[in-house]
C-alpha cells in the first residue's frame, strides 16, 4: 500500500463534520484576540483582514481539491462541500465586521460599494457566492441535476474577484496578495487543461 493509499484510507474514516469544527475554531479566537488588544493598534481592520485572508485560503483549498487527486491521487471530494459553506461563513463574517464595526453608519455602506472600486469587486464575489451556498446541499443536487454542475462554475469567477479584491485592497506593492492570485490562476488553469478538449467536426 502506497503512502497516497494509506491517506485516503485515513480520509475516509474522517466525517465532513469534524471538518466544520475544526475549521470553526479560528473564528472565535480571532474575536477573542481582537477583543483582548491581540491584534494590534487597529484591531476592527486586523479582524476584517484576518477573516477575510482565511475566507481565501479555503477558497484557494476547495480549489486544489480536484487537481489533487487528478496530479497526486489524494482524494479530498467528500470535504469539497463543507470547504466552500465554511468559505462563505468566513467571507460573511469578514463583511459583517465591515458593516457592523468599520462602516457603522448605513447610508456610508451604499456610498463605499460604489465609490471604492475594491469594495465594488468584493461585494460582487459575494453575491456570486450566495446561490452556491444556497444550493450546496443535497435536495438542490437532486433538483437542479446537470445544471447544478453548471451554477457551481461561478466558484471560478467568485475566488477570482476574491483575488483581485486582496490585491486592490492594500496599499503600496505588497508580494502576498500577488500571490495568493498567482495560485488562483495557477489551479483554475489546471482545471482548464484537464478538461475535455472539443473534437473538430
Amino acid at each position: 500500500m502506497t503512502l497516497v493509499d494509506r491517506l485516503n484510507r485515513l480520509l475516509r474514516s474522517v466525517p465532513p463534520w469534524a471538518l466544520y469544527l475544526v475549521l470553526v475554531l479560528p473564528a472565535p479566537w480571532y474575536l477573542y484576540q481582537g477583543a483582548t488588544g491581540g491584534l494590534g493598534v487597529e484591531p476592527i481592520k486586523a479582524l476584517e483582514h484576518a477573516l477575510g485572508e482565511f475566507a481565501l485560503q479555503l477558497a484557494i483549498a476547495g480549489l486544489a481539491v480536484t487537481p489533487l487527486r487528478r496530479l497526486a491521487g489524494v482524494n479530498l471530494l467528500k470535504f469539497r462541500r463543507a470547504i466552500g459553506i465554511m468559505t462563505f461563513t468566513y467571507v460573511f463574517l469578514h463583511l459583517l465586521v465591515w458593516l457592523v464595526l468599520d462602516v457603522q453608519i448605513l447610508g456610508q455602506i451604499w456610498a463605499d460599494i460604489v465609490k471604492r472600486p475594491y469594495i465594488t469587486v468584493g461585494m460582487a464575489g459575494f453575491v456570486l457566492m450566495l446561490p452556491l451556498v444556497a444550493t450546496s446541499n443535497n435536495w438542490s443536487v437532486r433538483r437542479l441535476g446537470p445544471r447544478w454542475r453548471k451554477l457551481h462554475r461561478l466558484t471560478y469567477p467568485a475566488v477570482i474577484l476574491g483575488g483581485v479584491h486582496y490585491v486592490m485592497l492594500v496599499k503600496g506593492f505588497q508580494i502576498e496578495p500577488l500571490i495568493y492570485l498567482a495560485v488562483i490562476l495557477s489551479l483554475l488553469a489546471l482545471r482548464l487543461r484537464s478538461l475535455p478538449r472539443l473534437r473538430p467536426a
